[in-house]
């Protein structure tokens, strides 16, 4: 199952109704589950009317096309607070804020970074630790989320009762 030809087919519809997806995800197992994360491109929070909303388009898209063989679940979530940082402008935006941040390859001697996030610059995650920028490979993040911190919480309270 490709994720990616899976949310090339349904990102433009979303993005339409005024979503965006985050992340396209596939679980396997005797009845495989396709997760999709999304959010509201007005950054205001995700209703449980909103998953149901995108959960039907999705259906209704994945029906058509059918690229899934066999019978499968579909679970859509947003990503909540401690939001996964996926796509270069994910990382742009919620520069000044602290995360957590996997590697493949060993940068410097290390796969694990936490830091504030300066933002991208070129094809690398640039990210404070210790004090010290360090650039992070784009192509060689496997795992990058915000880290729950005060600010964080303070940012998302404040941006959702707008």
């Amino acid at each position: 199952m490709d994720t990616g030809k899976i949310e090339a087919m349904i990102a433009p519809s979303l993005d339409a109704m005024g979503y965006r997806v985050v992340r396209v995800a596939v679980s396997g197992g005797r009845r495989a589950t396709l997760q999709i994360m999304a959010e509201r491109a007005d950054d205001q929070a995700m209703t449980v009317d909103d998953c149901a909303e995108i959960s039907r388009t999705v259906s209704a898209l994945l029906d058509v096309a059918d690229p899934i063989a066999g019978a499968y679940t579909l679970e859509v979530s947003s990503p909540g607070i401690d939001r996964p940082l996926v796509r270069r402008e994910d990382f742009a935006r919620f520069a000044g804020f602290e995360a957590k941040v996997e590697m493949s390859q060993p940068v410097a001697g290390r796969r694990r970074f936490r830091g504030k996030l300066l933002g991208v610059e070129g094809e690398a995650v640039r990210l404070l630790v210790d004090a010290a920028p360090i650039d992070l490979p784009l192509a060689q993040v496997t795992r990058a989320k915000l880290v729950l911190t005060d600010e964080l919480l303070a940012a998302s309270r404040s941006s959702s009762h707008h």
